[in-house]
């Protein structure tokens, strides 16, 4: 009770700010909340704050939510998968831009399949398209994406971390009205001082409309008291900790950021009539043309101004080492892709060798993948060992996301929705399958299954990466550390689980061998839990609503 009292009464002397809520907002009791790190003071003005409900921005508006829900819970193959949460696009200075950005936006599906948007600018006003689903079914309706005008525009595509996966609410980009116009923001990443911020926020009279940690980037430009829009942007940056690369978007100005640790990867590129591009991969940029130019560099912001095309850059903050995700280069990204100046395919095949070289399957007959991220590890695998590669399972890419059924036995057949076993491959041989990963080891297990049922004789299980025995707090949807099978087994009682004749793991100090002079640049956190960035929690006091 003197904790509440105590919170109560250090909340009422704070300044507030008057930030406005959609009209579709519901709201829940009034939390304070006391911390149990000292905060640093944050320079908040009084202000106000609409955060468009995007749904209803655009009429008619196709809404994904309503179209595609469904009774049951959604489960992927890939369930058992860390997820990447995001990915974003943005272009400047071309007529179609927000064209642009959908195919961007259909190259990164990959990064996020659960909701997507486009914000588009017209030199005067912003207009946005959001809603849940693949970015086709958001954009199913050509009129939608044809509303869409103006010489730039960026999109989003996202899992969730911070905030519900399935509400509609929490789709980005966010667009919002204040006091100095409208600003949207697309954020790939995790804020690992969310809770932190958004209590400072709430106690100074903050209200939010969405669960998403990027809301509170928005809240803190807008209570900032510093000028111009570049200013405040960085300001707001400096509050944050973890993952973010982001993009904004003004009427007349397009802003690229990254975080001093470069956690999220965020590429600048440029087509031929000029248009800048930036994105979250190069293979986005691939597909629309635009030349690969740089990196936006770790704590750099770069603005391009639609008026002139002119590109000036800015440093955030003294830049901190380097701590670049190497899952993106385990799983994450598109092998076609060129992440943190390293060639995707280039890292697998190199993971898939090193693996042959530590744990060989003497004797094997033939090496397959798990597709489709194990494709390159596998051929490494192969080429190191001399051991012939084959394609032993198939992956249906006309399959979408499956859905859970009543029974377990219909679940446990949903699996051979996405991979079948080719059985000429298999049958009465002795099979190294080469993953990139295992997580809780429940597809693993199911995949060993499949490929004993097709008639292997013996199923040898190789990982192209160390044990995930972390969760991440970086913008990368992992499970609790006790849902982690790795966490709770050692290597051979993680083999028992799954049932595979052998299993074994890229060691740890090979990865980082394999990195070089460069692995002190890489995250490695989910495999060493030695973690860049700590998380920031407050102790939560609830005293009842207002």
């Amino acid at each position: 009770m003197a904790a509440a009292t105590t919170a109560a009464a250090a909340a009422a002397a704070l300044p507030s700010s008057r930030l406005l809520p959609s009209s579709s907002s519901s709201f829940s009791p009034k939390t304070l909340i006391s911390l149990s790190i000292p905060p640093k003071p944050l320079p908040f003005s009084s202000s106000s704050l609409l955060l468009r409900p995007r749904r209803h921005f655009l009429t008619p508006m196709a809404t994904a939510a309503e179209e595609h829900e469904n009774p049951y819970s959604s489960v992927s193959f890939s369930s058992d998968k860390p997820r990447e949460e995001c990915g974003v696009v943005g272009v400047v200075g071309d007529s179609d831009a927000a064209g642009l950005c959908y195919l961007g936006l259909q190259k990164l599906q990959h990064r996020g399949e659960e909701g997507a948007g486009i914000v588009a600018s017209d030199s005067s006003s912003l207009r946005s398209v959001t809603g849940l689903g693949l970015v086709a079914d958001v954009f199913s309706d050509p009129s939608l994406l044809s509303s869409l005008t103006g010489p730039a525009a960026m999109g989003h595509v996202r899992y969730s971390t911070a905030g519900a996966a399935a509400s509609s609410s929490n789709v980005q980009p966010f667009l919002a009205g204040y006091r100095f116009g409208q600003l949207a923001v697309a954020h790939n990443g995790n804020l690992v001082n969310y809770r932190l911020l958004r209590s400072q926020l709430e106690s100074r009279g903050s209200i939010f409309n969405t669960s998403s940690d990027t809301e509170v980037i928005l809240h803190l430009i807008a209570t900032s008291t510093a000028r111009p829009l570049l200013s405040r942007i960085v300001e707001a940056c400096e509050a944050l900790e973890g993952a973010y690369s982001l993009l904004f978007l003004t009427a007349q100005k397009l802003f690229a950021v990254r975080d001093p640790f470069g956690f999220r990867p965020l590429v600048m590129g440029r087509r031929p009539n000029g248009a800048i591009a930036f994105a979250s991969e190069t293979c986005a940029l691939d597909l629309i043309d635009a030349t690969y130019e740089r990196e936006v560099q770790p704590g750099e912001v770069v603005v391009v101004d639609t008026r002139d095309m002119s590109v000036s850059s800015a440093c955030l903050m003294p830049r901190k080492p380097r701590k670049a995700c190497i899952f993106e280069h385990i799983y994450f990204a598109l092998p076609n892709s060129v992440v943190f100046g390293r060639a995707v395919h280039d890292s697998r095949s190199a993971f898939g060798r090193a693996l042959a070289e530590e744990s060989p399957a003497p004797g094997a007959d033939v090496v397959i993948p798990v597709p489709d991220s194990g494709f390159y590890a596998a051929l490494g695998f192969s080429q190191a060992s001399g051991i012939p590669f084959q394609q032993g399972l198939l992956r249906s890419h006309y399959v979408g996301r499956t859905f859970i059924q009543p029974s377990q036995h219909i679940r446990d057949l949903a699996v051979k929705l996405k991979l079948s076993p080719v059985r000429g491959v298999l049958e009465g041989r002795s099979v190294v399958v080469v993953d990139d990963s295992i997580v809780r080891g429940t597809t693993s297990s199911k995949i060993v299954s499949l490929l004993r049922d097709a008639g292997a004789r013996e199923v040898h299980m190789r990982i192209a990466s160390p044990p995930v025995v972390g969760s991440c707090y970086y913008g990368v949807d992992t499970p609790s550390a006790d849902e982690l099978i790795s966490n709770r087994m050692n290597t051979e009682g993680v083999r028992r689980e799954i049932g595979s004749d052998s299993l074994a793991f890229l060691s740890l100090d090979k990865l980082r061998g394999l990195l070089g002079d460069e692995a002190p640049t890489f995250c490695d956190a989910c495999f060493s839990r030695e973690y860049p960035v700590p998380l920031r929690e407050p102790e939560v006091v609830c005293v009842g609503e207002d």
